[in-house]
């Protein structure tokens, strides 16, 4: 159904796209779809040159979000300092736009493995900050993008060094919670429905994770929860390591013993059980970076793909029976083509080459390049990271968040990689923590291969700093899609899109019947009157210890006409629309449709 008129009206958001380059001259047009009326009908820009604004412009610092991110770094070279932090864009007050959460380091400090805060004398410590977004949109369609630090009336604290974000609705009232992950101990804050949260997490085991993943693998209407953890791994440690040029430097995870990952299972109304013994044969170690949650064989049962930081990744295959088996070895896609377990840190899945499955793209060390594993269908992949490209454009650099998003509409998914270095042997330039490096965008050429198109961005794509996290949406609801990108020891970016609304699209939120909960897990197909048909997938999760938005938005590209719709929700039944409206955002509830 579409959004109706009034103030429950609502617009929501979309995966953002930090591709440049004068040769993708189109965009997501992400309206919101009030009345039934686009906001901004598509070509709204078109009488405006692509020289006229970069393609990307950062926000941040005019629209009010001031966050700074201080890692503690001592000169001791803890690990924890050189990995946080990730990012959510998330609507925690349901009024149709994008707030913005991002946890905050700490001096680390202490032989218990605690943080002590970090504070200049007569200032404020830092502090993990939750930001409203007071987006405006003006008679004209104009936008006046303005976030207000709300983290006091939130109630949010978290004590520890937090490290990433995941974002979902746990207890199905309609609210989205947020569950952030640490060095310590993790913290799960309940979404009160008045911008309070309350941290109701039970588990106080000193894991260290973090990227988290909220999936349904039992289909029984609950969200579950999957903590990828890291390594164990103590303040006290007294292990030294050095950089190449024989400077001390971060240890690599090799130097320590992988922790076991986690599976929680939803029992109902939020009460999560520590099911990990059984799920996962026994418990699977790390050390985790990235998780991604998608249908890999298409059994419509949700499985797991986990990007471990230089040992095998592990491809958990959901058995229907509330157990999973690591298949990733015999599918092609635990180690490289020459057989080398790699750095992995950002991973996310996507149908790149639209076939109607789902397709894995890993960020990687400076010396690896990135990875793309092209699914056949069945779960199988093989290695295309040089065929495509996307290995030799990525030597150099350090990635981690990263995301499949259609930045030009014109219904391929292309490539933002956030990229920052983790040794002093791969440093781009100086500074006060001197592991800098610039981001990466690559286009998806349609023919399986990828180019960079970086140069094309806009200034603040020339900036060098040490990216970690990237959340993606639209968070100014104009019709395509923004990065918010959180920086190590350095200030967010938040990356709007400027070359949008030049191409046709659809954005739909999908929500189960009766209880406006994003349905996660849900597998969507857009025939458009070209005939052609585009699957993609509901989820807040991938990138890097960062939460997304949960719609998706179909690029549509010179297709005017009305489209169909079939969705297969989490349980595995199906619904179809038709003859659904172009370039505006529509809701679907179960139980609409055919």
């Amino acid at each position: 159904m579409n959004h109706p008129a009034g103030p429950e009206c609502r617009s929501f958001v979309l995966w953002s796209r930090n591709l440049p380059v004068a040769l993708c001259l189109s965009l997501w047009t992400l309206a919101s779809g009030c009345g039934g009326e686009p906001v901004a009908p598509p070509g709204a820009a078109a009488g405006r040159s692509a020289s006229d604004e970069p393609w990307f412009t950062d926000r941040a610092k005019d629209s009010g979000l001031d966050f700074v991110h201080v890692n503690g770094a001592s000169g001791q070279l803890f690990i924890p300092e050189i990995l946080a932090p990730g990012s959510a864009l998330f609507d925690f007050d349901n009024d149709g736009d994008l707030d913005i959460f991002i946890p905050q380091g700490r001096l680390l400090g202490g032989r218990t493995g605690g943080a002590a805060p970090l504070q200049v004398p007569g200032s404020t410590p830092p502090q993990s900050r939750l930001y409203r977004n007071d987006l405006q949109i003006r008679p004209d369609g104009s936008r006046a993008l303005s976030f207000t630090d709300v983290t006091q009336e939130s109630r949010i604290q978290v004590p520890g060094y937090p490290m990433g974000v995941a974002a979902a609705d746990v207890n199905n009232d309609g609210c989205v919670d947020l569950f952030v992950t640490g060095f310590g101990r993790n913290h799960l804050f309940r979404n009160g429905c008045d911008g309070s949260f309350t941290d109701i997490w039970k588990d106080r085991a000193p894991d260290w994770a973090v990227s988290a993943s909220f999936l349904d693998y039992d289909r029984d209407g609950w969200l579950d929860l999957y903590v990828g953890n890291y390594v164990h791994y103590g303040l006290d440690t007294t292990t030294k390591c050095q950089a190449l040029s024989g400077e001390p430097d971060y240890c690599t995870p090799q130097a320590f013993r992988p922790q076991a990952h986690r599976l929680y299972r939803n029992s109902g109304n939020g009460a999560f059980v520590d099911v990990s013994a059984r799920a996962l044969s026994g418990g699977a170690a790390g050390p985790a970076l990235g998780v991604s949650a998608a249908d890999f064989n298409q059994d419509g049962w949700i499985d797991l793909y986990v990007a471990n930081d230089g040992a095998a990744n592990m491809l958990w295959m959901n058995q229907r029976n509330g157990t999973f088996r690591d298949t990733a070895l015999l599918a092609g896609a635990a180690v490289s083509a020459e057989g080398k377990p790699e750095g992995s840190m950002g991973v996310d899945a996507g149908d790149f080459d639209n076939d109607g499955d789902e397709d894995l793209f890993m960020t990687h060390l400076p010396d690896e390049g990135n990875n793309l594993y092209v699914n056949d269908g069945s779960g199988m992949f093989e290695d295309q990271s040089t065929r495509s490209g996307l290995g030799p454009l990525s030597l150099g650099y350090t990635g981690f968040g990263t995301a499949w998003f259609d930045y030009d509409n014109d219904g391929w998914l292309d490539l933002l990689a956030a990229n920052g270095a983790v040794s002093l042997k791969s440093m781009r330039g100086g500074g006060q923590f001197p592991y800098n490096e610039p981001n990466r965008l690559f286009r998806n050429l349609a023919n399986g291969r990828f180019e960079d198109v970086t140069s094309g961005a806009g200034p603040v794509f020339q900036l060098s700093e040490v990216s970690r996290g990237a959340s993606f949406g639209d968070i100014d609801n104009d019709g395509d899609t923004d990065v918010l990108v959180a920086n190590n020891d350095g200030p967010v970016r938040l990356l709007i899109n400027g070359i949008g609304q030049r191409r046709h699209w659809l954005g739909l939120r999908l929500v189960g019947a009766g209880v406006a909960r994003d349905m996660i897990g849900s597998r969507v197909a857009v025939t458009g009157a070209a005939g052609r048909t585009l699957w993609r997938r509901a989820r807040s999760d991938g990138s890097y210890a960062s939460a997304n938005d949960p719609r998706v938005l179909f690029g549509l590209g010179d297709d005017a006409g009305a489209v169909g719709v079939r969705v297969i929700w989490p349980d595995g039944a199906s619904e179809e629309w038709s003859g659904l409206t172009i370039d505006r955002w529509t809701t679907l509830e179960r139980g609409t449709g055919r």
